[in-house]
């Protein structure tokens, strides 16, 4: 059984981590921690934790968990470099899972927008994203994510058009154009529970490995 506290319990995904671990027998929560909680009472407890807080508590609440040796799963977004920096330097001697989507699905798109782009060299590209309103960043983590990923291969930045429609679980688009033809790849959330999903899956399997930062990719295995 692996043991868990969720940062950021009452939050939407949060409320959803909640749910999901209650309802996988492997888990059990051992600590709710929110604005203004004391992850410091309770991390003792725990194999993990779990981290949907906000930038700024992201930062704070990493150096908690690698001053006591717990893996720790990311899942917050929206964090400057500096936060980015801070966070990484805090956390060299724990195993983390830092990732901007935990969904199977999106992961999968990260890995074929990689080859998509390496097999059309020449096509022009762009992203597109959609999410519900109350969504703080923009572009999203994911959208960001896949920035990175084609600014590896094409050596320049690549174009994000973001929207804040409604109550959008969250639509990511990457489009590849030439004269001749234009591809799309395309994910569709249906439901926020897949994102508290995979990153339950990240929590079991980030438990037992060694000190490293690690993603998704990692998680499902494909890594090259």
């Amino acid at each position: 059984m692996t043991k868990i506290i969720i940062c950021g319990a009452h939050g939407r995904m949060g409320q959803l981590l909640v749910s999901c671990a209650k309802e996988d027998p492997s888990f059990e929560i051992v600590g709710t921690v929110d604005s203004g909680g004391d992850l410091s009472a309770v991390i003792s407890r725990a194999d993990v934790v779990i981290d949907f807080t906000t930038a700024p508590a992201s930062e704070a609440l990493a150096k908690i968990v690698a001053n006591n040796r717990k893996a720790l799963v990311i899942g917050t977004t929206g964090h400057t470099t500096a936060q980015r920096d801070a966070i990484l330097g805090a956390v060299q001697k724990i195993p983390v899972v830092w990732s901007a989507n935990f969904s199977t699905g999106v992961n999968v798109l990260f890995y074929i927008t990689d080859l998509v782009a390496k097999l059309l060299p020449d096509a022009g590209v762009e992203v597109s994203e959609t999410h519900h309103t109350k969504k703080k960043d923009a572009p999203s983590g994911t959208a960001k994510r896949l920035q990175e990923i084609l600014k590896l291969v094409r050596k320049e930045d690549v174009l994000v058009h973001s929207s804040r429609i409604g109550d959008v679980v969250g639509d990511h688009t990457v489009t590849f154009s030439t004269p001749d033809e234009t591809l799309e790849l395309r994910h569709h959330a249906v439901d926020r529970a897949t994102f508290a999903r995979g990153a339950l899956v990240a929590a079991k399997w980030v438990a037992k490995k060694k000190p490293g930062l690690y993603d998704m990719q990692d998680v499902l295995g494909l890594k090259k």
